[in-house]
Parts: structure tokens; C-alpha cells; sequence
């Protein structure tokens, strides 16, 4: 037996339980994960609030990223031995002391990564991996936007940003986070509580607007994002922290210059084996590099998970939020 947070209905951050429960031998390509460190990602509460379905139904174990020891093997697997330090991205059931997952979707970590900034990284260092040099290839000459630039994704990609030599260009809630913001490589930050962001981007450019719009909040920047576009920009919405967008006309991307828009989501770029080596590779070269580090804003306990859950929808979070088991 185990303890893990398990939820038996949606709802706010109360439906989440802390229980002991079983916890199979690994099967055919599994290994079994003593968890040393768990990340905690805005989805999750997608997930926990019904706004997304639960894969797997109810009850069920909430969080998609993790790093920890393997301690069991199931037949076939070579890839991993008993003893390594792993990490992963995927299906949730990480909120838990231990659990079994597929041996080809788990990273081994280097020596020189901790396993507490693996459980910070992997969901939110591949997204920005997959925004910035995939979905919008990010380069020199480019005038980027960055949504929730104090966030976990977004103080990694303001790092990468200025790594690539971009100018990039962040919100925030607050002068604390527009601080972290400039910390992390913003060229500029937008206190949005305090300045109309679609007037600044104005400013800020002469006019010229931004080439792309890297946008997790939803509801609240809605049409703004696209008014920050030059023509055949692009916007890229990943997340709606501030609730879902409403429905629009295509039109709408036409009249403002015939933009393009794009809803991607990680897995659907590390669907393949190679594909999760390439994304996983590149965000662990540049941590390695020291061109990007790894911010923990906060840790709470595995029982506390409720509490994190609170901390993340005020936006009461910076950096990354990580469960210690």
C-alpha cells in the first residue's frame, strides 16, 4: 500500500484526498517509481474541476510529471535499471509516493541535475521547448509576447528567449512578478493590473506589434492577443488559467491581418520515442548550459496538495510548485 491524493468527484481543491491505496506490481514494460519529488502543473486543476475529463474516470490520482528512483521492474524492460534516477511527463497519476509507468516514456537524469528541479521541469521545460522552437520557431529577429511571464513556463522561456537572442516581451499580475519576469530575460514587462498590454505592445514596438503570442491565460486576454499581432503573425494559445475562451469567428483572424492560430498541447509533440529524446534533450542541454535555471517558487507536502492547488488558481505562485511525498 501507498499514500496518494485521490479524488472521487470534481470540485474545488476540497475533493482532493488523501489515502492509502494499492499499487500493482509493474507489468510488461512498466517499472514502479518511488516518487522523491512530485510537480504540480496548472492542468491538474483542469482535471480536479471537471473542466477537462478525467482520463480514466473517477476515482483517480491527479498530476502528469515526476522524478524518482526505480525500484521495480516489469518483463522487458532494459532501458532502465533498478536504482536509476528518473523523470517523465505524462498520463496523471503522479500525486503519489509511487506508481508504475511505461519504461520508453521516462527520462534518466544526469548527474547534475537534482531530482527535485527534474519534478519541476519536465512539463513545463518541454512546453516552452515545444512553443519556442517548434510551434513558433524563435529566432534573433523576432518580437515575441509571453502571457504569465512569472509562471513556471513562463520564466523558463524568458531565459530561452534571451538565450536565442529574441526580444521578448512578458506580463504579470503584480511588481514582484514583473521583477522575476526581468530576472529571467524579459527585454520587457507589462503589469497588466496596471497598463492596457495591448497599448504598450504598441509602444514598446512603434507600432510594429509582435510576431507571435505565446498565451496560457485564456478568457482574460481575449481578443488582446490578437491585437498585439502584425499581420500573419501567429498566435499560440496553450491554457486558459482565466477561464475557457469564447467561441470566435475565423473572421477574426482575417480582419486583424490574416493571422494564423494554433492550440497545441506537449504530448502532441513527444508522441514518438525520438521525438520526447529531442524535447527532452534540448531543455536538459540548456539547463546544463546554465543559460537556464530552474526556479521552485514553492514545496509543499504531499498531504498539503490541496493547499498548493489553492496557491496556484489565486496566482499566489512563482516559478515552479513541486509535492515532496
Amino acid at each position: 500500500m501507498i499514500n496518494a491524493i485521490r479524488m472521487h468527484e470534481t470540485g474545488g481543491p476540497e475533493v482532493l484526498k488523501y489515502e492509502e491505496v494499492g499499487l500493482a506490481d509493474p507489468g510488461p514494460g512498466e517499472v514502479r517509481i518511488r516518487h522523491t519529488a512530485i510537480g504540480v502543473n496548472f492542468i491538474d486543476t483542469y482535471f480536479r474541476s471537471g473542466l477537462y475529463p478525467m482520463p480514466g474516470g473517477l476515482p483517480g490520482i491527479l498530476g502528469s510529471e515526476g522524478a524518482g528512483i526505480v525500484d521495480a521492474l516489469g518483463e522487458g524492460v532494459s532501458n532502465v535499471g533498478i536504482g536509476q534516477r528518473v523523470a517523465y511527463s505524462g498520463s496523471p497519476g503522479s500525486y503519489a509516493q509511487a506508481r508504475n509507468f511505461p519504461a520508453d516514456r521516462l527520462i534518466v537524469l544526469p548527474d547534475d541535475v537534482d531530482d527535485r528541479t527534474a519534478a519541476a521541469m519536465m512539463l513545463k521545460g518541454m512546453t516552452a521547448q515545444y512553443l519556442l522552437r517548434q510551434t513558433f520557431k524563435l529566432e534573433k529577429h523576432h518580437v515575441a509576447l509571453f502571457h504569465a511571464a512569472a509562471g513556471g513556463v513562463g520564466q523558463i522561456a524568458g531565459q530561452w528567449a534571451r538565450s536565442l537572442g529574441a526580444t521578448i516581451i512578458g506580463t504579470v499580475g503584480s511588481e514582484a512578478k514583473a521583477d522575476l519576469a526581468r530576472n529571467c530575460g524579459y527585454t520587457h514587462v507589462i503589469n497588466y493590473n496596471t497598463e492596457n498590454f495591448v497599448e504598450r505592445i504598441k509602444e514598446i514596438t512603434d507600432g510594429k506589434l509582435c510576431d507571435v503570442v505565446y498565451d496560457s491565460v485564456g478568457r482574460d486576454t481575449y481578443p488582446g492577443s490578437l491585437d498585439c499581432l502584425k499581420q500573419r503573425g501567429m498566435w499560440v494559445t496553450f491554457g486558459q488559467s482565466s477561464g475557457p475562451l469564447p467561441d470566435f469567428s475565423m473572421s477574426e483572424l482575417s480582419q486583424r491581418g490574416s493571422l494564423f492560430a494554433t492550440r497545441p498541447t506537449l504530448f502532441n509533440y513527444i508522441e514518438t520515442r525520438a521525438e520526447l529524446e529531442h524535447c527532452a534533450g534540448e531543455l536538459l542541454s540548456i539547463i546544463k548550459s546554465g543559460d537556464v535555471k530552474i526556479s521552485i517558487g514553492q514545496e509543499f507536502a504531499l498531504e498539503h496538495t490541496a493547499d498548493a492547488h489553492r496557491s496556484l488558481e489565486g496566482r499566489k505562485t512563482t516559478g515552479s510548485t513541486i509535492l515532496i511525498p
